[in-house]
């Protein structure tokens, strides 16, 4: 290798390392760690300075989501998913069904206005949806299984990724968008986002029926195994 290249660098690994096993807090670690880097690799003190605060700048919107996981966990410890389930039992002729078809099309609609965070297996499917489903199921089938219980909350998990997946991109200014109208444009083929979003709403309406044929079968499918169970637990 090139005797030249400087190594003192790297020192900020050896404070990640220490830091960690030493159990400190990980933010003024990775500050920490990221302060020696430069200044073993010759960078000012107010270059340092800068590029800290247009990191910060850069993923603040990340920081924000981050800073929801600890007030959605002292919700849950105080009964936020017990609240949901009966809240959602109080709601006569509610089924599986209909619940997850509801949460499907509000899902899609804010994804395709560009408010993808709003939701999210952290933010809503874990503490709200899944177990509002489980209670609406419960409706049907009485006290669910373990496995029962998986199910439905995959179901939940399924719903949430196929309103994201399938709406967000009939949001033209959303990233994927941009890729795709880049990728025709270097092949000679001017496309403007505003086309390529209103091509993705008959998928995306496509994904929305689809979607919820497969839980209604699940619902009927939960149903016909619990009776099937039933007439077993009969005849024995």
């Amino acid at each position: 290798m090139p005797a030249d290249i400087n190594y003192w660098p790297l020192l900020g690994v050896a404070v990640v390392i220490a830091g960690f096993t030493m159990r400190r807090n990980p933010v003024l670690v990775v500050v920490i760690a990221g302060l020696v880097s430069g200044l073993a690799a010759g960078i000012s003190i107010s270059d340092l300075l800068g590029l800290l605060g247009k990191t910060f700048v850069d993923i603040r919107v990340l920081l924000l989501f981050l800073l929801t996981l600890p007030a959605i966990g002292l919700l849950e410890h105080f009964g936020l998913r017990e609240r949901a389930r009966s809240w959602i039992a109080g709601f006569r002729g509610l089924t599986l069904a209909r619940f997850q078809i509801s949460y499907l099309g509000l899902r899609q609609l804010l994804s395709m206005i560009g408010l993808n965070h709003v939701a999210g297996h952290a933010q809503t499917v874990r503490p709200l949806v899944a177990p509002m489903s489980e209670a609406a199921a419960e409706r049907s089938l009485g006290p669910l299984t373990d496995d029962e219980r998986n199910t439905v909350r995959a179901s939940a998990a399924a719903t949430d990724n196929v309103g994201l997946f399938f709406g967000e991109d009939v949001f033209m200014a959303f990233g994927a968008v941009l890729l795709i109208q880049g990728f025709y444009s270097r092949n000679g083929i001017e496309l403007e986002p505003l086309s390529i979003s209103l091509w993705a709403l008959p998928t995306a309406l496509a994904a929305f029926i689809i979607h919820s044929v497969r839980v209604h079968w699940l619902q009927r499918r939960l149903i016909r195994d619990r009776a099937c169970q039933d007439v077993s637990e009969a005849g024995k």
